[in-house]
């Protein structure tokens, strides 16, 4: 963990107070949450929904060191600062290059936590590899991953989101990546965003902070052509770029896919066609790190992915379920459902779908949610239950196509909560050998709704 002395955090953070005063301890690691804090430890007390500075005595209590502040304190260690995130930020930036450790930034409106999470797999098979941790991945997630680094580390595998533009271009330009990925510019945060476009603009910031000459994987996608770099060595991937894939077969748990930088097939132990993609990305930039097609290929057999991603679960009553309730936008959702939908069906047995809001799409969310209907065939959806306020707008176009007795709406509103009446009527109609996709934003709960059918409840 983070290897730092009090004086020496002054001084990077630039200290507005005579820290001499006090002794000069090294830290042990750095916390903003006191109720993690250890003895020795420095503590960052945040301003968020509960500002941290109320609970720095409960920090000393717990055994911190010392803290920062941006308001002088008496009889404990302090460190001075106009601002604590500044100040953590400043101390992250100044630990990367203290460390001398190579960083690969991910980005993408879909596939960034999948593709951190197989690129830090395979470089960890030849060096000492720290990832994002979860989804750490904005202003203050990143610089805490950061200070969170094991000693020793080489390699450092960030994930960096966006919410509005200009919170990439803050995370490269403290990060520095050696590597850069964006895997994908979709819809995800609209509603913060002006259009696609913008989006883009913010994705392609993961350059910001890179070298001249730094490695930039990017999609083919028109999109992003006005926004690419001219001074960095940027790989294209997809249909028509550098990097595309050649034979990919899809089974109920498992991808095997060749592309063309490599001879060998690799077998992926996690399901949807987009993995493919991902694991290209990995492969390609760990092959650039020296690991070889072998160790990559028997890497990937080892694969274990963030929890809550995309991933095939057991109901009680037998039933297999497709959960992907993490989070959703309409590229996610029609990735999934073309994945659900390729799929053979298990023998005597349906296939349902429950499908929530997808969140944050602006003034376009209803259209987005309506055009959900181009990727649903009833030839292959026994059963549709949809879910929440937008979720409107597909059932009025899944009328159309769905006989009634195999479309299920339930409402979420300011109003009216329907969740119960969902699970009840999911549960009902749920067969031993029937497989069931699960896929809506995270708010929408649907991660309650796998638990009490994996519990029978």
């Amino acid at each position: 963990m983070m290897k730092l002395s009090l004086y020496e955090v002054a001084r990077v953070v630039k200290a507005k107070n005579d820290v001499t005063v006090f002794e000069d301890k090294v830290f042990k690691k750095a916390e903003f949450d006191s109720r993690l804090i250890e003895d020795g430890d420095l503590f960052l007390p945040l301003k968020g929904v509960r500002d941290g500075h109320d609970f720095i005595s409960t920090a000393f209590e717990k055994g911190a060191a010392a803290t920062l502040s941006e308001k002088s304190l008496s009889d404990v260690p302090y460190i001075l600062v106009d601002d604590v995130l500044a100040a953590m930020q400043y101390l992250a930036h100044y630990y990367l290059e203290k460390m001398a450790v190579d960083v690969f930034a991910v980005t993408g409106s879909n596939g960034k936590t999948t593709t951190k999470d197989m690129l830090a797999h395979l470089l960890s098979s030849r060096f000492k590899t720290y990832k994002t941790q979860g989804n750490y991945n904005n202003e203050i997630g990143l610089p805490y991953t950061i200070l969170h680094m094991p000693e020793g580390t080489e390699k450092l595998v960030l994930e960096m989101g966006q919410d509005h533009l200009g919170d990439i271009h803050l995370l490269s330009m403290l990060a520095r990546p050696k590597v850069g990925i964006v895997t994908l510019v979709g819809e995800a945060h609209l509603e913060f965003f002006k259009n696609r476009s913008e989006i883009a603009q913010g994705k392609l910031q993961i350059a910001d902070g890179m070298a001249k000459g730094g490695l930039l994987l990017v999609p083919t996608d028109a999109i992003i052509e006005e926004y690419l770099p001219q001074d960095q060595e940027v790989i294209r991937f997809g249909q028509g770029g550098d990097l595309y894939l050649r034979e990919l077969v899809e089974e109920k748990e498992s991808l095997h896919f060749s592309w063309n930088e490599m001879e060998n097939v690799i077998t992926l132990p996690v399901t949807g066609k987009y993995n493919a993609t991902n694991a290209m990305l990995a492969a390609y930039v760990a092959k650039k790190e020296g690991i070889s097609d072998e160790e990559i290929v028997a890497a990937f057999l080892q694969l274990r992915l963030t929890r809550n991603r995309t991933e095939w679960k057991k109901a009680q009553n037998g039933a297999d379920l497709l959960s992907d309730v993490y989070n959703a936008n309409p590229t996610a959702m029609r990735l999934i459902l073309e994945t659900f939908s390729s799929i053979p069906a298990n023998p005597g047995g349906r296939k349902l779908a429950v499908l929530a809001d997808m969140k944050e799409l602006g003034e376009e969310s209803f259209a987005m949610h309506a055009a959900v209907i181009n990727t649903l065939d009833p030839e292959c959806i026994s059963q549709l239950f949809l879910y929440g306020k937008d979720m409107a707008a597909l059932y009025n176009q899944a009328k159309e196509r769905f006989a009634p007795e195999a479309l299920h709406y339930f409402v979420k509103d300011e109003e009216k909560d329907e969740f119960e009446e969902l699970c009840a009527l999911v549960a009902e109609t749920l067969h031993p050998k029937d497989q069931v996709l699960l896929k809506g934003s995270n708010s929408m709960n649907l991660a309650l709704l796998v638990e009490r059918l994996e519990n029978g409840r």
